[in-house]
């Protein structure tokens, strides 16, 4: 089991925000074996399509390269110029090829891994120049896959080539007495297939390096258990700090709840346990809490319906009921609906009444259901 420096086995699966740091410094899982594989295929691909018409560009450049115009000898100073123009059309030859291998080697590096480029990757690391380090990294355990897979790869390329030369070396010796032009394409063509053939065999490497090198990188990254609560700490903050945040998020809660019971139509009490205070509008689907609390949190709305001149009911069953099943900011359920409009009833008939005088209404007796 991996240790780090305090001897902490990592046992931890490594975090997003540890992914994330080492993408940003670079390290990213590459396999240079795949890259081979691509480079060398793409190669081959392009001078199998290719191959033909570019032998045929090579043999006029050719012949253009080296033979030499009378004019240059008489204008020396046109030297420097006739060279650039003969080595931009070498290039625009073979662009085709440097196009493909390039392109292999960008989409290799995208299969694993994905795009990235970090400043902090190319800043000089003096610890590699330890040579305690240096010595521990050439006997450790990747030293000795990557030993073996550079024989597997020496012993499979060496195979591949064997093989291929062995098939086409009846080819290859007429290719001499073909004409130039059809001798290139021919060679170009025989060289396509040779590299098709090797990356076939690079590609079974990197089938075995792949799975590897992405082992290793999430092996190489995994944390102790006190890195991953240390990151917690420091991602969420410490626990006193996360305290007295929610503390605050409560007292603001508290008040802007305290803020609403002004606005209530009614408190309902159990007397003096519960209080919950109702709120309903014309275009209500059902009544609403807008305030609820208990003891003194309950004394408080009791208090402050009090001096706003909210009616209170004292209902105990369906204070609690209220209180401990609904939410504030919430509707009533449809199974208080009948006794919450009991209280609704009573509240509309004491207005009246306090409008119009007349017998004043009794307090309902609130049942609820089973």
């Amino acid at each position: 089991m991996a240790e780090n420096e305090n001897g902490q086995e990592r046992t931890e699966e490594p975090t997003a925000k540890r992914l994330r740091e080492a993408r940003d410094k670079g390290q990213i899982p590459r396999s240079r074996e795949l890259s081979s594989a691509a480079v060398v295929g793409a190669g081959g691909l392009a001078l199998m399509l290719f191959g033909g018409t570019m032998a045929r560009q090579t043999l006029e450049w050719f012949r253009g390269a080296l033979s030499l115009d009378p004019g240059l000898l008489a204008t020396p100073q046109r030297m420097p110029e006739a060279l650039g123009a003969s080595l931009g059309q070498g290039l625009l030859i073979a662009a085709p090829l440097l196009a493909a291998t390039v392109a292999g080697a960008i989409v290799a590096g995208l299969a694993l891994g994905g795009w990235g480029f970090s400043v902090q990757a190319l800043m000089p690391d003096f610890s590699r120049l330890d040579p305690v380090r240096g010595m521990a990294r050439m006997f450790s355990l990747p030293a000795l896959a990557e030993l073996g897979k550079a024989l597997l790869k020496f012993a499979g390329i060496a195979l591949c080539v064997a093989l291929a030369l062995g098939s086409m070396a009846p080819v290859l010796v007429n290719l001499a007495a073909e004409p130039g032009a059809a001798g290139l394409a021919h060679a170009a063509a025989l060289v396509g297939q040779m590299l098709a053939l090797l990356a076939g065999t690079l590609v079974v490497i990197a089938a075995i390096d792949v799975p590897y090198q992405w082992f290793r990188h999430h092996h190489g990254l995994r944390m102790t258990r006190q890195e991953v609560i240390d990151e917690l700490k420091e991602s969420d903050g410490r626990p006193e700090v996360r305290g007295r945040i929610r503390r605050l998020q409560a007292e603001m809660s508290r008040r802007r709840m305290m803020d609403a019971v002004p606005t209530a139509d009614v408190i309902v009490t159990n007397p003096t346990h519960y209080a919950v205070a109702l709120q309903y509008q014309a275009g209500m689907r059902a009544p609403r809490v807008v305030a609820k609390g208990a003891d003194l949190i309950a004394a408080s709305i009791r208090a402050l319906g009090e001096k706003h001149g909210v009616p209170r009911v004292e209902a105990p069953a369906l204070a609690r009921a209220l209180y401990r099943s609904v939410d504030i900011g919430r509707e009533v359920p449809v199974n208080l609906y009948q006794a919450v409009a009991q209280v609704l009833t009573y509240v509309y008939q004491l207005r009246a009444w306090r409008a119009k005088g007349g017998a004043a209404p009794r307090p309902p007796s609130v049942q609820l259901p089973e």
